[in-house]
């Protein structure tokens, strides 16, 4: 029989006509098996809005409903409950007037709760209603990320609390604390859940600094004051699960790890490097759910069209062009699975491998063992291959072979570090190829970058700035066109952008360009040529974008140059 708590709460919203006899009976169901709140079970199954089980509770049981993300909440607060306790009870302590501390709850109903926190904060106790998502957000905001298990460590361990210099053998014990443990399972997976592509935990004098990057923009997240005690323990708990050597701190260190999220498998590259106060971590997260088809990537109708030709080519160089982190690989990835099919060889060179990908032969560069892409490349052709992927061009040597196998009769794929994609020609020939290969051999630059997109959840038009579009170059009639920015809300954490998409910049390597590059031409004079010819440049496309209510004039002026 369900108690009497679950029963009120299913009569309530029984009789708001909020559910049937039926769902409650499910819910119960569910309730009875998972051991959570009934509100909750409700709403997984789909049978209730969050927001209408706790405005119907507000109304029955004369208790106010507040949103916990529009209050800004005193720290003194906290010092009367701690995060062990907030997490334990899914309460949040919200005022504190002279005796009188106000908490929110998810469930008013549950008197023992209420009973506990008058007896462990000494305080009279008034309730306030509040989502679970809110609340679990505002202890992650207010004491930070896996607080209570800080907590927990501190208040268990018998040793004393050190910072960095501890003792190895220490150290390696901490580690393998269930503890430790539980704390980075708690960063990786609110990574994950944020949408995040890189975590860097960073150690400065008294603090060790956690900081996502969302969207290619880094925010600051909270974590507990004490975690600067567990600073080498939380290193090295990494190390181990990326086989990493946990002794060895005076050297960079590089390694991966594949974890399970669910349903989803995410590969974790780690990256290891040794500051003045101890070891700086960068974690690269990488889902198979991040690839792209060619379809998805934002490429205008015409610039797809244009791409489609260039892959099915028997021959040649394509070049995608930007700088690190503008989803060149991306790309090359969404090119590759369009024409992988059973009649084709395909192999890679990359360093490293981010997507595994099946039907494609993928070769890891190792240059410590002297497995670099020129080597690697020469052992690639004699496999017989259709398709050729090398993952970054960098030097004289896998430049100059790159090309000579393009010439030979196979269609290459590779990347640059340039700036936009007229500078791709200038930096082959500053290597040391000759103007003739070049012009031979490529086919196309793609210059690319990614800008965020407007949330759609707040999305609102705005007014257009004359003085801003002068400066983007766009001196056209407008008064026809409406632009849009995000206002800032929940979903999108209040930076008014969910999501990225690119802007592109197609070269082609027609005759008129061949000329220039076999006379040396500058990056400057290849780039006007192009515009004449008809090349849309970055900030064009962008603009394209900006006009389809994708991004913001803001957004793409960041992430380009002055055209």
């Amino acid at each position: 029989m369900p108690d009497k708590k679950t029963s009120l709460l299913g009569e309530i919203l029984i009789q708001k006509k909020l559910i049937t006899k039926e769902q409650l009976e499910v819910g119960l169901n569910e309730h009875r098996k998972t051991g959570e709140f009934l509100g909750a079970s409700l709403i997984k199954l789909g049978f209730i809005k969050e927001n209408d089980l706790y405005s119907a509770l507000s109304k029955q049981l004369n208790i106010p409903y507040i949103k916990l993300k529009e209050l800004q909440i005193d720290a003194k607060i906290f010092e009367k409950l701690p995060a062990k306790f907030t997490c334990h009870y899914k309460v949040m302590p919200v005022k504190l007037e002279e005796d009188t501390l106000t908490i929110a709850t998810r469930d008013p109903l549950d008197v023992r709760t209420l009973d506990d926190i008058r007896l462990f904060s000494g305080f009279n106790v008034i309730l306030v209603l509040a989502a679970e998502s809110d609340i679990s957000e505002a202890i992650r905001k207010y004491y930070g990320l896996g607080a209570e298990t800080i907590e927990e460590i501190i208040d268990t361990s018998d040793r004393d609390m050190v910072m960095p210099e501890t003792k190895t053998e220490t150290i390696d014990e901490m580690a393998e604390d269930a503890s430790i443990i539980k704390f980075v399972n708690q960063i990786l997976l609110q990574a994950v859940k944020d949408n995040a592509t890189d975590i860097h935990l960073e150690p400065y004098e008294g603090e060790l600094k956690t900081r996502y990057r969302i969207d290619g923009v880094l925010y600051d997240i909270p974590v507990p004051e004490g975690i600067k005690y567990f600073q080498s323990a939380v290193v090295s708990r990494i190390k181990i699960m990326s086989n990493l050597d946990i002794a060895e701190r005076r050297l960079p260190q590089d390694g991966r790890v594949k974890i399970r999220v669910g349903a989803n498998e995410i590969d974790l590259r780690i990256s290891i490097l040794p500051t003045q106060f101890g070891e700086s971590v960068d974690i690269r997260i990488l889902s198979g759910s991040m690839l792209y088809s060619l379809e998805k990537l934002g490429l205008l109708r015409p610039d797809l069209d244009i791409l489609e030709k260039l892959i099915k080519k028997p021959h040649g160089i394509i070049f995608v062009t930007g700088p690190t982190g503008s989803g060149k690989s991306t790309t090359l990835y969404a090119c590759l699975s369009k024409i992988n099919n059973k009649d084709r060889k395909i192999i890679t060179i990359e360093d490293p491998i981010e997507y595994q990908m099946k039907g494609i032969t993928q070769l890891q560069v190792h240059p410590r063992i002297g497995l670099s892409f020129s080597t690697g490349l020469r052992s690639m052709l004699r496999h017989d291959p259709d398709i050729m992927m090398v993952g970054e061009v960098r030097d004289f040597e896998t430049a100059e072979i790159t090309i000579r196998v393009a010439l030979t009769g196979h269609l290459v794929f590779s990347t640059l570090h340039t700036n936009d994609a007229a500078g791709g020609i200038t930096r082959l020939l500053d290597m040391g190829i000759e103007p003739f290969l070049v012009a031979s051999s490529v086919e196309c630059f793609i210059a690319q970058r990614l800008v965020r997109i407007i949330c759609p959840g707040c999305k609102i038009e705005k007014k257009i700035d004359k003085n801003i579009l002068a400066e983007f170059g766009i001196e056209n009639n407008t008064d026809n066109i409406s632009v849009y920015e995000g206002k800032g809300c929940d979903s999108c954490k209040f930076t008014g952008y969910k999501g990225r998409t690119a802007i592109y910049e197609f070269l082609l390597m027609d005759e008129g360009i061949r000329d220039l590059v076999l006379k040396r031409a500058s990056s400057d004079q290849i780039k006007k040529k192009a515009l004449e010819f008809g090349m849309h440049t970055l900030r064009m496309d962008g603009w394209e974008k900006i006009k389809k209510g994708l991004t913001t004039i803001n957004e793409v002026i960041r992430v380009t140059e002055e055209d």
